[in-house]
């Protein structure tokens, strides 16, 4: 609906805040609604008798109750009940025009996509640079990298590369390499959310455990070492 009926009033709304505040605002009030169609039901709490209250001298009898009186209250609720709508709303099924093209939003998110789509060649170019030894390139495009692993399509690009860089036996790296993979492991890591445990860390498991530095003769660390205390 608010693809079809709302895409002006959006348009016009863009730039003032406050409007842009009481248009939410109003979403939130249906969302609400719909989720909680009916009131809550206050519940009576009937307090609890003092400890010691026994004791005390009974001012008052408690009052008899006039049995006429209880069945003409019984009866009122129990004729309000019968005439009262069903507890559930019927599902009232309403046809929704299409709206415009998805061609008049995509262009308002084209710079969106432009700076999703830069950001994927800068870790792209980065990660080139450091398996090229172009160590002052990488350096340059570091800081780039690590602000766009905010994003997960960057953290997905990043794992495709690695992997793509495992299969070419690229895999054994030199110190300065092998600081550069560990430093964005890392970064890419501290950036996920519990939706990337299965799909983006998943995938970096095999990665760990295939890039590696020679210490010394005989001696192999591999990059699990340093990210295996990670969350």
């Amino acid at each position: 609906q608010l693809v079809a009926y709302e895409v002006k009033r959006m348009k016009a709304e863009e730039g003032n805040k406050q409007k842009i505040l009481r248009h939410i605002k109003e979403l939130a009030e249906k969302l609400y609604k719909n989720e909680n169609p009916y009131p809550a039901v206050t519940m009576h709490k009937v307090q609890k008798p003092s400890e010691g209250c026994h004791l005390r001298p009974q001012l008052r009898p408690f009052p008899r109750l006039d049995e006429g009186t209880v069945q003409w209250i019984i009866d009122q609720a129990t004729a309000k009940l019968q005439t009262a709508p069903p507890a559930v709303k019927a599902e009232k099924k309403c046809m929704v025009p299409s709206g415009p093209p998805i061609a008049a939003i995509l262009e308002r998110n084209g710079n969106a996509l432009a700076n999703s789509a830069r950001r994927l060649e800068v870790v792209r170019n980065c990660i080139s640079y450091v398996f090229e030894n172009k160590m002052l390139e990488a350096k340059k495009l570091f800081p780039a990298v690590l602000r766009a692993m905010k994003g997960r399509a960057a953290r997905h690009c990043l794992t495709q590369e690695l992997h793509l860089h495992v299969q070419q036996n690229r895999a054994v790296l030199d110190h300065q390499q092998f600081d550069f993979v560990i430093r964005m492991i890392c970064s890419l890591l501290q950036d996920c959310t519990a939706m990337d445990e299965h799909g983006i860390a998943a995938a970096l498991l095999p990665l760990v455990t295939a890039f590696c530095r020679k210490l010394s003769p005989g001696i192999t660390q591999f990059a699990y070492s340093c990210v295996q205390e990670h969350v």
